[in-house]
């Protein structure tokens, strides 16, 4: 882990300084390139009298020295803390966005863009390892088939698109992968050479990055590699298999477990009874819906004038936006602290148990994050099916365990297959990490069979 750690040269607040005095002095050396310009075209004339051939000295605008220099700063930074070794892939097309208008270079922004990796680098490194694996197949996705020592978890992952020149979206999938496992380890990132001793060949063909080995460059400098712990097998398809050995796929194992954690909220051991003195407080724990979150589950639903439930309702994520887009919202809240704080923001909120609330067929929609303890979120889910009106809809945001393990909800989505994908939207990874908890999400949408004529 030592090898991606942030590295820079100078402090940040001396690396602003910098960039500040440069930005200040930008005019000046300007002027003094225009000077020395106009004096060198004078020293090819006589008495100032231009010849034929025509003296071409063209200096850059001054918003692009500018722009150069802002985009030179962020990219010093960006290099010197190792992000596009410690961020995701999603974090490193954002920045690839951001860069082509970066933001003023101030020690806030600097904060704001790359706080997280300043502050826990090792976290960062994780969460980029769980979103690359996640993308590659749902096992990954599920808290019950990544804990240490449950066989299962899949040894080798398909990808699609190599072409017969060792290129594709395949390969960008291999680059992702070894990537990831690298940073995890703390070995060096995979370069050139490596990756086209992996995929560089034209004809199907199995590969193999199992054992350290040495390679010599155009220069004849050798070069050593490690060892990667997977190999490739190709198809004339533009298939490729990769493959994991028994070590990496420990690796594999210990990342995704280490970064999801143990939590309430995704335990295998839903068949055992709870304890009464425990019950409630595993049934109604709360894992705070964020802005990110609440913006996907509100995508595309039209809320204006709607009756909205949100049960199990928290703090109010939910309420406040169902009021910001018109909507006329109610909730139920165990907590009692959590009501007050409901109530003084203008939210109407029942204070009691929802699963303990008599239902009434009244609701336009349902907008719910219920507790993630084992299995209980089908409970809340089926009971807040009785509160909608024929032809509502309901959203919840559950556990990815929900989708690719318990089956519990089946029963609900309508039986075509595109039918039961278009049901489910797996939320990004991390998307609880503010409100502690690393679990994978995913959403849910229900509609109420209306009432036949």
């Amino acid at each position: 882990m030592n090898a991606h750690v942030p590295a820079l040269k100078l402090r940040l607040p001396d690396i602003v300084a910098e960039y500040e005095k440069k930005a200040a002095g930008l005019d000046a050396a300007l002027e003094a390139v225009g000077r020395a310009a106009r004096d060198m075209a004078m020293a090819a004339t006589i008495g100032g009298t231009y010849g034929d051939t025509q003296i071409d000295v063209r200096l850059p605008a001054d918003w692009a020295l500018k722009q150069h220099l802002l985009k030179s700063a962020w990219k010093h930074v960006y290099d010197g803390l190792n992000i596009a070794t410690l961020s995701s892939p999603n974090d490193k097309r954002k920045w690839e966005m951001a860069i082509a208008n970066p933001p003023e270079f101030t020690m806030d922004n600097i904060r704001a863009t790359f706080g997280p990796y300043l502050e826990d680098p090792r976290k960062s490194i994780l969460k980029a390892f769980a979103e690359v694996f996640c993308n590659l197949d749902p096992y990954y996705k599920s808290h019950e088939k990544i804990k240490i020592g449950v066989k299962g978890l899949p040894k080798r992952v398909v990808l699609g698109s190599f072409s017969e020149y060792g290129s594709g979206y395949g390969v960008d999938q291999v680059k992702s992968i070894l990537n990831a496992l690298a940073a995890y380890q703390g070995k060096p990132l995979p370069d050139y050479a490596e990756i086209n001793r992996l995929v560089g060949s034209r004809a199907p063909s199995e590969n193999y990055l199992t054992e350290p080995w040495t390679h010599k460059d155009y220069k004849n400098v050798e070069h050593r590699f490690p060892s990667r712990g997977v190999w490739l097998k190709r198809y004339k398809n533009g298939n490729g298999h990769l493959y994991f050995d028994k070590d990496t796929l420990t690796d594999i194992n210990k990342a995704l477990a280490e970064f999801y954690g143990v939590v309430l909220g995704d335990t295998t051991n839903w068949t055992e009874e709870p304890r009464e003195s425990t019950a409630v407080v595993k049934d109604l724990q709360f894992f705070r819906s964020t802005k990110s979150v609440v913006d996907r589950v509100l995508y595309h639903i039209d809320l204006k004038d709607k009756l909205v439930l949100e049960p199990s309702c928290g703090d109010g994520a939910f309420l406040d936006a169902i009021r910001n887009a018109g909507g006329i919202g109610f909730g139920v809240e165990y907590d009692a602290g959590r009501v007050a704080m409901c109530r003084a923001k203008g939210h109407k909120v029942q204070h009691g148990n929802f699963l303990q609330t008599v239902p009434v067929e009244k609701f336009d929609v349902v907008l719910m994050n219920p507790p993630f303890y084992g299995r209980h979120y089908a409970k809340h889910v089926r009971h807040a099916l009785k509160f909608l009106k024929p032809g509502g809809v309901l959203k919840a945001v559950l556990p990815v365990t929900a989708r690719y393990d318990h089956g519990e909800l089946d029963d609900l989505i309508p039986k075509p297959r595109w039918s039961c994908d278009s049901a489910w939207d797996d939320l990004p990874v991390g998307s609880f990490s503010e409100s502690g908890t690393n679990v994978n999400t995913t959403i849910l949408t229900l509609y109420k069979p209306k009432a036949e004529a």
